[in-house]
This record gives structure tokens, C-alpha cells and sequence, in this order.
């Protein structure tokens, strides 16, 4: 198989990548300027951003994944709570941050509550962001394994698969981490543009092209299509309450963990994330973020909705035409086809779709990290006269540090994913994020709604506690099997960070904030621009 035309593509919009983003560092003359490009980012700029950090490659390959396994949208009704909470995120969080004039959101933390709070939440993020972010990285190495294995006619083994997936992880972080050092946030939000492009070419190309080669069109896909298309209502088998809570909570894609599970996810993700809520401060003022805020959750929808598309499409295609060399991964479907089906050339373009997609996601990661690092840990510390040249090295080096990281954890992740492929990739990406985001909120919440409840040490308590509650009804490492459960209920990671954020303000409700920091931060608020 020839892969000529396919590498000059992808060489091709490495180029345009790297060009872009190292084209940006000279603009970046203070830390507000390599960490929010002095707010001063089109709408439709930060439309575009928002849209290329959700679609990871993730994304790209697990919507497929579950279109081609359950054929139907029942992944898709996850848009309906991400929308609701667009809305509450854009008029309850955005202008709060805006007012604060803060860099970091955990800067947000210490002025309502203390150093203490702010540091600890600041940790949580970074943590779970770079195994969240690491976990993602392999499945853009999926493809190469899948080239690689009908370049040389044999399967992969486990052992070089690793090698495969562990070289990509290295190679896409360190290009990526290159523009996002250099260029900052700038670099961030002009290569997203580009990728977001990229991806939309992508699906353009694939759907028609797979519908094309389908025989019968819509006819034939409209057959293989199962129901529920959308709502499912997680009726239990037996009756009772109890049963129907139960199923409700233990069921991944049900209509309720798309109006409540996926509203508090995405009000973690796009409320108190500094991946996600950095690039949304990027824009001149808080209407324009909460347009471009509210208009991601819309196009979400139909990007989402192809994708799954192509998983259904895939399913038609290979039962008109069954292949015995298919991939027995679920996962491993759309790339095989990519690579068998597809002409030369454009056979590229989506492969370059998928790398756009994981360094779409990665660079905002990269830049978030380091400036949350940065902001909350080192540029404290620096005395008060510190040049802006040196505190922008600061974060530049810290940029370096996280993609270290994440590489450690990417390659980790694939040598799981190389030795365990009957892993799936959404539960595997949203479920990190489960465990402590939810924490997280509920601090948040605690702190934008209530002026007296929390305090600065109880909070860690509190955050600790909705922590500890996911993890046991998540039956980690069969947690509720020690303590004597025989039948363990186990959440669905949709219902996770809905869980740590009703935990963490329940506990957090239970203590007062000392009168002497209600006074100050009241004082210091009083002279904030409305």
C-alpha cells in the first residue's frame, strides 16, 4: 500500500501547525498576553477553540465507536445537558471571573476563602488534567498501528504496538508543546482554527464517501439502525423505586445522565476547567464569551452527531461487505477503513483530522496547566520587580514540564491499551475526569452562591469527602467488595461529578466562613468594576 501522497499531507498541515503558532510568540509580551492574549480574541476565534478542545481524538474514534456498537445516537443525547449547562455556566461563572479579572480561576478560590483552598483546588485540576490528558493521547497512535499492520501483512503484537502508540504520544506532544511554549495562548486559539477546518474537511469528506460506498444509501442505513435512537428511559427489569433509581444511575447512556449527569459534567468542564474556561477569558468581554460559550454547546450537536454517523455507516458498509480481516476492537473499525477504503490522499486528510483533534485538545491542556502552575505556585514567589520577559519564561518552562508529564502518562496508557484492547475509550477519558471534577464544582458552587458557608481548611475536607464518595460507589479497585457489598453498585461515569458536587456542598454548607474573611472579601469586592 502506498502512503506517499498521505505523508505529504500530513507533513502538510504540520507545517501550517507549527507555522501558525511559532508566527505568534512575538505578540506575547506579559503574562496576561501569553495566558489570555490580552483578551482581546475574536468571538468566532474562541467559537472555534472551544469546539477543537471537546472534539479530542477521543472523540474522533469513540462517537464512531459507539455509532458502529449499539447503532444509534444514544452517545449524542449528551448535547442536551451540555447546552443547559452552557447557559448556567455563561451567567453564573463567566461574569464572576471576568469581574475578578482573574488568570487563573483558583485565584477566584483564594480571595473568597484563602491560600489553602485555592492551592488545593489548583493541584486537583493539574492532576486530573494530565492523567485525563495522557489517557487520550494513545488513540491518535490508533491509526498508525492499523498502517503499520497492512504494511507488513501480519497482526500487531502487543509489544510493538506499544512502541507504535508510545512513539506518537512522544512525537504529537513534543510538536505541541513546542507552538504552545513559544506562542502561547495566541498559538493555541489560531492552530485550534485550523484544526477545527481540518476535522469539518474530515467529516465532509468521510460521510458522503462511506454513504457512496453503502449499497441501497439511506435506505440500507436506516434499516441497521436500532432503537432508541435517543431517549432511553432506563425502565428496570422488576419493578420499585428503588430498581428504576438504581438502573437510572448505574446506566451510561440514558436520557437522565443526558439532562442531569452531562449538565453537571459539562458545567465542571466548561465552569471551573482552566483548560476550557482560559480560552473562553481570551475573548474582548464577558457577552462575547458567553455567545461564543452558549454557540459551542449548539454546534456541538451536529459535529457529534457525524461522528456517530460514521460509526452506523461503518456498521451498514461491513454488512453489506464483511471483512474478515476487521479489527475485532470496536475502536479500531473507522481507522481500518481509513486506511483500506479510502484514496490516497484524502486517506491523509482524515488522518490528519484525527492528529488535529489530539493536538487540539493537548495544546490548551499544555497552556492551562502551566498557567494555572505558574500563576498559583512560582510567579508569587518572584520578587515584585520581576521582569514580564522572566515571569513569561516561567510559564513557558512550565509548559515543558506538564508535556513531560503527560507524555509519562501517555505512554503508560498505551502500554495498557497495547496489553488490555477490550478497553473502551469514552468511559476510559470521562471517567478521570469523574472523580475529582465533581469536587471541584461543588466549590465553585459553594463559592459563587453563598457569601458565609465554606471556609479554607474545611473545604479540602469537603472537597475530600465527594472525592471519597466517587470513588467508593465507583467500586475502585473493589472497594465495596471489602467492605462486605455482594452485589457492588457502581456508578456510571456520567453520574460521577454529579455526585462529588452534591457531596462537596453538603459538607462544605456545614462550616461558616470567619467573619474577619466575609469582611475582607467583601471590602475587596466592593471595589471591583460591576
Amino acid at each position: 500500500m502506498n502512503f506517499a501522497w498521505d505523508i505529504l499531507v500530513i507533513l502538510l498541515y504540520f507545517g501550517v501547525i507549527m507555522t501558525i503558532g511559532l508566527m505568534q510568540s512575538r505578540k506575547n509580551k506579559s503574562v496576561e498576553g501569553y495566558a489570555l492574549g490580552d483578551r482581546e480574541m475574536a468571538w468566532w476565534a474562541v467559537l472555534a477553540s472551544i469546539i477543537a478542545a471537546e472534539i479530542s481524538a477521543a472523540t474522533f474514534l469513540g462517537a464512531p465507536e459507539t455509532g458502529f456498537s449499539k447503532q444509534n445516537w444514544s452517545y449524542a443525547q449528551f448535547a442536551i445537558g451540555t447546552v443547559i449547562a452552557r447557559i448556567i455556566v455563561s451567567f453564573l461563572f463567566i461574569p464572576v471571573f471576568y469581574r475578578h479579572n482573574v488568570v487563573s480561576l483558583y485565584e477566584f478560590l483564594g480571595t473568597r476563602f484563602g491560600p489553602m483552598t485555592r492551592k488545593f483546588a489548583s493541584i486537583t485540576f493539574m492532576v486530573t488534567r494530565v492523567l485525563a490528558m495522557g489517557t487520550r493521547l494513545y488513540v491518535s497512535a490508533i491509526i498508525i498501528v492499523l498502517a503499520y499492520a497492512m504494511w507488513t501483512g501480519a497482526p500487531v503484537a502487543p509489544d510493538t504496538k506499544f512502541w507504535l502508540y508510545a512513539g506518537a504520544v512522544v512525537l504529537v506532544t513534543l510538536l505541541t508543546a513546542v507552538y504552545t511554549s513559544v506562542g502561547g495562548i495566541r498559538a493555541v486559539i489560531w492552530t485550534d482554527f485550523i484544526q477545527v477546518g481540518v476535522l469539518v474537511a474530515a467529516l465532509a469528506f468521510t460521510i458522503p464517501y462511506l454513504l457512496y460506498k453503502v449499497p441501497g444509501g439511506w435506505t440500507t442505513v436506516g434499516e441497521v439502525i436500532k432503537s432508541p435512537v435517543f431517549f432511553d428511559f432506563a425502565q428496570p427489569d422488576s419493578p420499585g423505586i428503588w430498581e428504576w433509581i438504581k438502573n437510572v444511575l448505574t446506566s451510561e447512556y440514558t436520557i437522565w445522565a443526558a439532562i442531569i449527569g452531562s449538565t453537571f459534567v459539562t458545567m465542571s468542564t466548561h465552569g471551573i476547567d482552566q483548560d476550557t474556561v482560559q480560552r473562553m477569558l481570551t475573548a474582548k468581554n464577558r457577552r462575547q464569551s458567553a455567545f461564543a460559550t452558549i454557540l459551542s454547546g449548539i454546534v456541538d450537536l451536529p459535529l457529534v452527531s457525524a461522528f456517530i454517523l460514521i460509526g452506523v455507516l461503518l456498521y451498514a458498509y461491513y454488512q453489506a461487505f464483511p471483512d474478515p480481516g476487521m479489527p475485532a476492537e470496536s475502536r479500531e473499525v473507522f481507522p481500518y477503513f481509513i486506511m483500506k477504503e479510502m484514496p490516497a490522499g484524502m486517506r491523509g486528510l482524515v488522518t490528519a483530522g484525527i492528529m488535529a483533534t489530539a493536538m487540539g485538545s493537548l495544546s490548551t491542556a499544555l497552556n492551562a496547566l502551566a498557567t494555572s502552575f505558574s500563576r498559583d505556585f512560582i510567579l508569587p514567589r518572584l520578587p515584585a520587580d520581576a521582569p514580564e520577559s522572566q515571569r513569561i519564561s516561567v510559564l513557558r518552562w512550565s509548559t515543558v514540564l506538564f508535556a513531560i508529564l503527560i507524555i509519562l502518562v501517555g505512554v503508560a496508557t498505551a502500554y495498557y491499551m497495547a496489553h488490555h484492547p477490550k478497553a473502551a475509550i469514552i468511559p476510559l477519558v470521562l471517567g478521570i475526569l469523574g472523580f475529582t471534577f465533581g469536587s471541584l464544582l461543588g466549590i465553585f458552587l459553594v463559592a459563587v452562591l453563598t457569601k458565609t458557608r465554606g471556609s479554607d481548611k474545611m473545604n479540602i475536607v469537603a472537597m475530600s469527602c465527594g472525592f471519597l464518595a466517587v470513588l467508593f460507589l465507583s467500586n475502585v479497585l473493589g472497594v465495596q467488595n471489602a467492605v462486605g457489598i455482594d452485589k457492588p453498585f457502581v456508578l456510571a461515569f456520567p453520574w460521577r461529578i454529579t455526585l462529588g458536587t452534591f457531596v462537596t456542598v453538603a459538607v462544605a454548607l456545614c462550616f461558616r466562613t470567619p467573619q474577619s474573611k466575609q469582611d475582607t472579601t467583601a471590602a475587596y469586592t466592593a471595589n471591583l468594576p460591576n
